[in-house]
């Protein structure tokens, strides 16, 4: 395992970067990430070597990163093995790497496979991404998706968070329409104690819903990833109504994030009201994804 001794002030959490087996992408999917320059040559070294990536970390000036993973087969082509891939990486420094995954609600036994993986795979907390796994995050209303309701309980069970999709994608056969965030709250509703991290805010379309979610719920947070920082006092004008609840993410290399640091850097250039910057990209992400020990 490498670590490195971390100066006192630099505390930064990226909640939101993609760390993921981008070799099982389907070829339509990896088609649309293509022309991104974060996936030049030489990129999949970093998904190799997670040394590598520790390294580009520490010239970004981030402390902690969150690897984001889900199974997506039928839209990205991610299978279970991400599980696995994202659980190897985090091994190489798990106080800087917080293993995320996914469990598909349509498994018999999604709350046992969710209890496993979170108490002995590795995993930090969970990810759904309805667009790309095609459900409604409250899908299990009808009684159709039992195993989604079973996953909301072990997360809840386990003080584990549940990472949520929220906003548009433009994957090929991504469904956006359940992407929007107030579907989100009949979870929020039904499992008072579980932490629930809106991904991305609801961005474009929805940031107003992932806002008032977060205002009404205390284990509700809005995570900016995805938003460009000149864009985000636009989208969130009312940010500072939940300083407690706002969670820095780049999406790192989603498009549009060409650089760790660059984004790291713009948001720190934002007249943000005073200690919202710090709470974001500190202290918030503290209460989500908790220290294991001291670095």
């Amino acid at each position: 395992m490498w670590t490195r001794a971390w100066a006192p002030g630099m505390g930064v959490t990226d909640c939101h970067v993609h760390v993921n087996p981008l070799w099982e992408m389907r070829p339509e999917a990896r088609a649309l990430m293509a022309s991104h320059p974060a996936l030049a040559p030489g990129f999949e070294r970093l998904l190799r070597e997670p040394r590598a990536f520790l390294d580009l970390l520490d010239r970004a000036g981030v402390e902690r990163a969150v690897l984001v993973n889900y199974v997506a087969p039928e839209v990205i082509g991610y299978t279970e093995r991400a599980n696995d891939f994202v659980r190897d990486y985090a091994r190489e420094d798990p106080e800087r790497l917080v293993a995320v995954g996914s469990v598909l609600p349509t498994r018999k036994d999604a709350g046992a496979e969710t209890r496993r993986l979170l108490t002995q795979g590795g995993l930090r907390g969970i990810k759904l991404h309805p667009p790309h796994q095609l459900f409604a995050p409250n899908g299990y209303l009808d009684g159709k998706l039992p195993g989604l309701r079973e996953i909301y309980a072990a997360c809840e069970e386990l003080g584990a968070p549940v990472i949520v999709h929220t906003g548009t994608s433009i994957f090929p056969g991504a469904r956006n329409r359940f992407g929007e965030p107030l579907l989100v709250e009949d979870v929020a509703v039904d499992f008072p104690r579980l932490t629930i991290v809106l991904a991305h805010g609801g961005r474009p379309l929805w940031t107003d819903q992932a806002l008032f979610l977060a205002r009404r719920f205390p284990r509700v947070y809005l995570e900016v990833s995805s938003v460009p920082p000149s864009r985000l006092l636009d989208y969130f004008p009312a940010l500072d109504k939940i300083p407690d609840q706002v969670l820095y993410g780049s999406d790192w290399p989603g498009p549009g994030v060409k650089d760790l640091g660059e984004n790291l850097s713009a948001i720190r250039s934002l007249p943000l009201p005073g200690g919202l910057l710090e709470k974001m990209l500190e202290t918030n992400p503290l209460k989500v994804f908790p220290r294991r020990g001291p670095l």
